[in-house]
């Protein structure tokens, strides 16, 4: 238990349709997460015994927490920006960086730049590939994309160079497009988007990334134009995620976010420093414990997974992060 302690050899019998086998006895010293790991000693078996449950009998069962949902993934975190009332946005700039110890785990979704009519990021989709994202939904209500009527329909403009652009499904639907890039833990990536017109009944946005290889050189990753908008000004509801998107949510994942900036139409910049936390957890369909949020000096962190440290805040909690006082300097006129 714990990777420390005495270890416990049990022998399932042969041919048994169902076996309640005996372990062991365990103190629990701490109120923390405890795990029991189970391996084969004859590692070359082409079976192995089929674990239905592991029952635990204590004195107080009442203080025991664990998940008793089915869900296996790490629950998702969220920082939902707080911008000033009056502000209307045209530009939404962020910056973000994965630390080396979450770099093997994948289905990773470190999202950036969230707002009411999409969202962009990057991800470790795999131990080989990893990707930049920027998606548009179509406000038609469906998880199937082939179902958008025309009127509805998230059109691409343009994309950038190397970079795929599809439909996607199953969280709603719209317009997707990611490019396949092998960025790296501990370093820190840029991601600028915009509405660039708004007309009628339709809004364009546009999603951008800037990377420390190349001195941050700003490039496009896609634009679309949204018909049926319900875009009427700028930009409404901004946020950030780490999510778990496979089942591996014994697997930690951590990401740092910082100098959250906004733009107006008329090109004054207003500094983001607030945000209010959300997650799946909760006590209904998700019982997990092992997420949180807060700030380091100018930056938010949000972690979640691997049974590896408690919650240390609450939904609805509000962190504030110190202000860095001067904003980016961007040639929209360039973009």
């Amino acid at each position: 238990m714990d990777g420390v302690g005495k270890e416990y050899e049990i022998t399932i019998p042969a041919n048994s349709d169902r076996e309640t086998v005996e372990v062991g006895e365990f103190a629990i010293h701490s109120a923390v997460y405890h795990y029991f790991k189970i391996k084969a000693n004859n590692k070359n078996s082409n079976s192995y015994p089929e674990i239905k449950a592991l029952h635990i009998d204590c004195l107080s069962p009442n203080e025991i927490k664990y998940n008793k949902s089915t869900y296996l993934a790490a629950p998702s975190t969220h920082l939902r920006y707080i911008v000033p009332g009056d502000s209307v946005v045209k530009w939404f700039y962020t910056e973000v960086r994965v630390p080396k110890e979450v770099e093997h785990s994948i289905h990773a979704y470190y999202e950036t730049n969230g707002f009411h009519s999409g969202y962009g990021g990057l991800q470790i989709n795999n131990l080989r590939e990893r990707r930049f994202i920027f998606s548009i939904w179509s406000l038609y209500k469906t998880d199937h994309p082939n179902e958008i009527p025309s009127q509805f329909a998230v059109n691409l403009k343009k994309k950038g160079n190397q970079v795929f652009t599809g439909e996607f499904g199953n969280e709603g639907s719209g317009g997707h497009s990611h490019l396949v890039t092998p960025w790296k833990v501990d370093q820190t990536y840029r991601f600028l988007t915009g509405v660039k017109t708004i007309a009628g009944d339709s809004a364009t946005y546009v999603g951008y990334y800037a990377a420390p290889a190349d001195n941050y050189q700003w490039h496009l990753l896609s634009e679309w134009t949204q018909n049926k908008t319900d875009t009427k000004m700028g930009f409404t509801k901004l946020y950030a995620f780490v999510e778990n998107f496979g089942n591996n949510g014994d697997d930690f994942f951590k990401a740092f976010y910082s100098n959250q900036w906004i733009v107006t139409p008329s090109g004054n910049w207003v500094e983001l420093n607030q945000a209010k936390f959300t997650t799946t957890a909760n006590l209904q369909k998700h019982q997990r414990y092992d997420y949180g949020a807060g700030a380091e000096g100018n930056q938010f962190y949000m972690y979640s997974g691997g049974f590896k440290h408690l919650k240390n805040i609450d939904a609805g909690d509000v962190i504030t992060r110190k202000l860095n006082g001067t904003h980016p300097v961007i040639d929209f006129s360039k973009l």
